[in-house]
């Protein structure tokens, strides 16, 4: 069943859509081929970028040619390779091994050639502490990767330890009050290790609508509004590839001013080692 914000991506061979999106900007797709199978798209309209979950693959994008992109086995194996896909351009892919590659998109006017994300462009850290602290890969970023062009998709990795809590506090991207909050829809693409676990995802908004997700392999969160965190299960850590879409790319969060609070003790519990 699909509800509101969440459904499960199918994850057969081939280029698999999403069956439900009530997000206007924000698009997903992926990419999955065994070793030796071939692909080939049009980004349209849209700007994308592929970031390879797992696999090599050769790319050729609006005929400029990248061979060997990707080298981790899996999410959880290290720093992504990535390449930004512009507007209007042609897109094939060949699988060197076997092959994942997420296609998270959103429209774009903007003139630009392809070219590649190496992992050592890959920023990485922790953000929060003790039981709500979590990793992350800034993909794509206005922070991180100032020079990579880009009209509006915002993308990362984010990875939360067993027990852990993920987006705590709650904060939610609703409207253009900046530097305080940035009006941007955003998506979470879940996988879990292992692959038999789970976690528990909340979306709620300040009309009174709240929604409860069990986190399994393949399950997207599409949120074009609300407060959301994340939890894993213990025993499991859970991933997220994270993608945004507004107006413009200056990210900005408004937290729950409800459990503000819980944020203001990081730098406390870090002195503590936590």
């Amino acid at each position: 069943m699909n509800y509101r914000y969440h459904c499960t991506i199918p994850a057969a061979d081939g280029c698999n859509t999403l069956p439900v999106n009530p997000c206007r900007l924000l698009d997903f797709r992926l990419l999955k081929l065994t070793a030796g199978q071939s692909w080939t798209g049009e980004s349209g309209d849209r700007e994308i970028l592929a970031v390879v979950l797992g696999g090599t693959a050769n790319l050729t994008v609006a005929g400029h040619h990248f061979p060997q992109v990707g080298q981790r086995t899996d999410v959880f194996s290290g720093k992504p390779h990535s390449v930004y896909v512009p507007a209007g351009a042609t897109i094939g892919v060949e699988a060197v091994t076997d092959l994942e590659i997420a296609l998270p998109s959103a429209p774009s006017d903007l003139a630009t050639d392809p070219y590649v994300i190496a992992p050592d462009q890959v920023a990485s850290g922790r953000w929060g502490a003790a039981n709500f602290g979590r990793t992350y890969h800034q993909i794509l970023t206005e922070i991180s990767q100032p020079d990579l062009p880009a009209r509006r998709l915002i993308v990362g990795e984010t990875y939360t330890p067993s027990g852990n809590w993920s987006t705590y506090p709650p904060h939610r991207h609703r409207v253009d009050d900046l530097p305080a909050e940035a009006a941007h829809e955003e998506m979470y693409y879940y996988r879990v290790n292992p692959p038999n676990g789970f976690g528990i995802s909340r979306v709620y908004t300040d009309d009174g609508y709240e929604e409860n997700v069990t986190i399994r392999e393949h399950v997207m969160q599409m949120m074009p509004e609300g407060y959301h965190t994340v939890v894993s299960a213990p025993g499991y850590t859970t991933y997220f590839l994270w993608f945004l879409a507004g107006t413009q790319r200056t990210q900005g969060a408004r937290e729950d001013a409800n459990l503000a609070w819980v944020g203001q003790t990081v730098p406390t519990l870090r002195s503590l080692g936590l």
